[in-house]
């Protein structure tokens, strides 16, 4: 898988932190049934790499990877433990080495006009624009199209079903990462077919004349 592949997956794609490794499969049958097939299970619990790997196992359909990915160490325990591809809230040489080294997909975070060069001139064209609203949001995005044509986003962080069709409508967003669609309250009393009819509602949400394959 590319990059662009990666992003082409799904316009939401969903950020979770799980505190009970039982909790992971119950909840990509939910996301699966809610019509989303890719989340990013992030490194902040203990139960992140278990997680991953009880998926990966359990239902090849879901495209499952890892976030909060902060160096090379992190990035080749994820991949051990089945995660398909990699996001990280920066940008680091170690990460981008890494990444070329096992050949796995690396979307790195970039806040700036210099993380954006240094994606690019490194070969990395496929980021995520973190934190997105602090960062500038969508007048970001805009002013990055210009000097940057060819870089493509998923802004993640400050996302929600307000604003993602006014970032899904921007050339150089392929799709988005947001938390909302898996509230920790759903998940704590394990209230999966709340996260299933909100994955649903999102997917209505999203303007059906968008294309997601964006060049």
């Amino acid at each position: 898988m590319t990059a662009r592949e990666v992003m082409q997956i799904s316009p939401i794609v969903p950020v979770i932190a799980l505190e009970n490794m039982d909790d992971a499969v119950p909840l990509a049958e939910a996301l699966l049934e809610g019509g989303i097939n890719i989340m990013e299970i992030t490194l902040r619990t203990d139960a992140g790499l278990g997680s991953i790997e009880a998926i990966s196992k359990a239902l090849p359909q879901m495209h499952v990877g890892a976030g909060t990915v902060l160096n090379g160490s992190d990035f080749q325990q994820a991949v051990a433990h089945g995660a398909q591809f990699v996001f990280s809230p920066g940008i680091s040489h170690d990460l981008m080495e890494t990444s070329k080294a096992l050949n796995v997909v690396l979307i790195p975070g970039v806040a700036t006009a210099s993380e954006v060069m240094f994606a690019k001139n490194n070969g990395f064209e496929h980021c995520k624009l973190f934190p997105a609203t602090l960062a500038g949001g969508i007048e970001i995005l805009k002013a990055f199209s210009g000097p940057f044509s060819s870089m493509r986003f998923c802004p993640t962080g400050g996302v929600n079903l307000e604003n993602i069709n006014e970032f899904l409508s921007l050339e150089n967003v392929l799709c988005t990462g947001g938390s909302w669609i898996v509230p920790k309250q759903a998940l704590k009393e394990k209230n999966f077919k709340e996260i299933t009819k909100l994955c649903s509602e999102a997917m209505q949400v999203i303007k059906g004349e968008i294309q997601h394959d964006k060049k």
